[in-house]
């Protein structure tokens, strides 16, 4: 039964997976599914298991919305596989996602296109609890894994070097720690949309990212137009320098002390969370695109050849 006898394309939502950011994906891919069906497409959710190749053949769709977050969703992997099947996806190819998962890397491309960037040192983990390996303050953490995943933070003074958990993997990126602020600006397509502070009380981990009231929002960034514009700017350069394809969200510090000398990019995610109160979403509705239709969007965007 080909295209044309169906009255819609049918969709099938990548969510879950296999990744430290499991539980994320499964809500993002939820609440895409949910404002597919009421644009009015058919959708099937896939949790994506060691069998989604298998599910994907049978499934057959017509495009692939990709909520994964994290290892093998967001890093190339599950992109390689949709390309080999020839299936239309969602968000960035494999070149892109693969450059972007990886941190130091990521920080290489952007500093050949002129982007600031803190100062960082790949480490092995047994090096970075034996002995400093840069004056603190710095922040250890995965070079590739996406938000804030194990994330530590070394004070200025701290006497001895950070005991790492068995939940960080043998190479990590050690960085100095950038003060200041957390914006975050997405990009959709070749558009910059807005800028968003991020305040916490304490540290930007797993749980301020996700959990109600961990953070509060500001959108728009009550900021200097000088730093809007920046971020603007800077977030869709590093979207094309990487190669991105769809939506991509770049997260900066900005140490307000030293104007547009303190803006620095931390990264670029390029399967960003699609949850309604995620930073995303609601910077779209802040541009005036409602959450159905930045998913109509995201899918009429599909393709091969990412």
């Amino acid at each position: 039964m080909g295209m044309s006898s169906r009255a819609a394309p049918r969709i099938c939502v990548l969510k879950g997976g296999l990744s430290a950011e499991r539980e994320v994906s499964l809500s993002s891919g939820h609440e895409c599914a949910k404002a597919l069906r009421v644009a009015g497409y058919e959708v099937i959710e896939l949790d994506a298991r060691g069998d989604v190749v298998q599910r994907l053949v049978e499934i057959a769709p017509d495009i692939v919305f990709n909520a994964l977050h994290g290892r093998f969703g967001e890093d190339g992997c599950v992109q390689g596989i949709l390309e080999w099947l020839r299936l239309p996806y969602t968000h960035s190819g494999v070149l892109a996602s693969a450059l972007a998962m990886d941190k130091e890397r990521t920080k290489d491309a952007f500093r050949a296109e002129g982007l600031p960037v803190a100062p960082s040192v790949i480490a092995s983990k047994a090096d970075v609890m034996a002995k400093h390996v840069m004056a603190p303050p710095y922040v250890v953490k995965p070079n590739n894994e996406g938000s804030s995943v194990g994330v530590y933070l070394v004070m200025d003074g701290a006497n001895a070097p950070p005991q790492l958990g068995p939940e960080m993997p043998e190479l990590v990126m050690v960085e100095a720690f950038a003060p200041g602020r957390e914006l975050t600006t997405t990009v959709i397509g070749g558009r910059a949309l807005t800028v968003t502070d991020i305040l916490t009380d304490g540290w930007y981990d797993y749980d301020a990212k996700y959990k109600p009231g961990g953070s509060r929002h500001v959108v728009p960034a009550d900021i200097p137009s000088e730093i809007h514009a920046a971020c603007l700017d800077y977030a869709l350069r590093a979207h094309r320098c990487l190669g991105c394809r769809g939506v991509s969200r770049t997260d900066f510090r900005w140490d307000e002390a030293r104007g547009l000398d303190g803006l620095i990019l931390l990264e670029t995610n390029t399967q960003p969370g699609m949850t309604p109160t995620s930073l995303v979403p609601e910077q779209a509705a802040q541009c005036g695109i409602s959450f159905s239709e930045l998913c109509r969007w995201i899918v009429e965007d599909a393709s091969c050849d990412r």
